[in-house]
């Protein structure tokens, strides 16, 4: 069974694209932790991030630090972490998350953005790209 983000992938399921290429795709998390929390995903359906093959890897980690870049300029925040837990989706998928201190790394905490903010957001980033 396809998992929520290969819905994503394939358009039966809405989302914020921030970009994609022929293998990867970035798009906001729609539950975020914090303005411009952003998944980054490979189009192949893989469930955890080490059984991806080594170039795989290396290109989603390539690829992420592209859309990183991107997120510090246009969310304002003193760096973007970054981390792979991978258990509430069975897709590999990175996040990268604004954040001004160790709390805006925890999942414990998420924030309410209108659809207008996501938009917003979103467009913002892409001009950075």
């Amino acid at each position: 069974m396809a998992s929520i983000f290969s819905k994503i992938i394939s358009g039966e399921i809405p989302s914020f694209k921030i970009y994609e290429d022929e293998n990867f795709l970035a798009f906001l998390d729609i539950n975020p932790n914090t303005i411009g929390h952003t998944l980054c995903i490979p189009k192949k359906e893989v469930d955890q991030i080490f059984d991806l093959d080594d170039k795989t890897l290396s290109e989603l980690i390539i690829f992420s630090k592209k859309i990183a870049n991107a997120i510090k300029k246009a969310v304002v925040c003193e760096r973007v972490g970054m981390s792979v837990i991978g258990l509430e989706v069975p897709h590999v998928h990175v996040h990268l998350i604004p954040i001004n201190n160790m709390n805006d790394m925890s999942f414990d905490s998420k924030i309410n953005m209108t659809e207008n903010q996501f938009i917003e957001t979103m467009n913002k980033i892409k001009s950075y790209i």
